[in-house]
């Protein structure tokens, strides 16, 4: 019972990071991620170049959608690269080698100035289910990119076609203030 719910436990974990990945694209990249070319814009071609890296990433088969087997494969990556005894579930001290080697990575991100911190599996999966238009549990490539030219709309708030400095600074500032609003909120019964 204890392997199941570390298995599962996992599972979570590994979702989460799939979340992750995808909510790093909310929005162009914080911290120049997605400006290829210096100049201290990001276009939107930038933006879908770099949404696109992102997309393959977690289109873990390769089939241009990215769905429960994609978030299946990521998760029996997960395990695997942690389950040290190779017994195919992780246990207690296998799941702390994962947290710290994830706040190793985090803590390495901010070192280097980056600034797209964790954000949570739930967050990330509210994130694909809105970007899921046709509601069948999937997205697609052409919804991945309708999200996020959505979202570069959203932030190119002059409408000059980039997104400058100040247009990723309001940004950011929105989306803390959101996230403040949210843990001061009573939880929901």
């Amino acid at each position: 019972m204890k392997r199941i719910t570390l298995a599962l436990s996992t599972a979570a974990l590994a979702l989460g990071a799939g979340g992750i990945a995808f909510a790093a694209q909310d929005g162009p990249p914080r911290g120049g991620g997605g400006d290829s070319d210096g100049d201290g814009l990001v276009t939107l071609a930038e933006a879908k170049a770099h949404a696109a890296q992102r997309f393959e990433r977690m289109d873990a088969n390769g089939d241009g959608v990215i769905d429960a087997e994609d978030r299946a494969a990521r998760q029996a990556r997960m395990v695997e690269r942690f389950d040290a005894d190779g017994s195919g579930a992780l246990s207690q001290d296998e799941l702390t080698a994962m947290r710290e080697a994830r706040e190793q990575m985090r803590g390495e991100r901010r070192g280097r100035g980056m600034q797209h911190g964790r954000r949570g599996g739930g967050r990330g999966m509210k994130m694909l289910a809105r970007a899921d238009a046709n509601g069948d549990g999937a997205v697609s490539r052409a919804e991945f990119d309708a999200m996020v030219e959505a979202r570069f709309a959203a932030h190119d708030t002059d409408g000059s076609g980039t997104i400058n400095a100040a247009e990723r600074a309001a940004a950011h500032a929105e989306r803390k203030a959101r996230m403040m609003q949210r843990r001061a909120a009573p939880p929901a019964e």
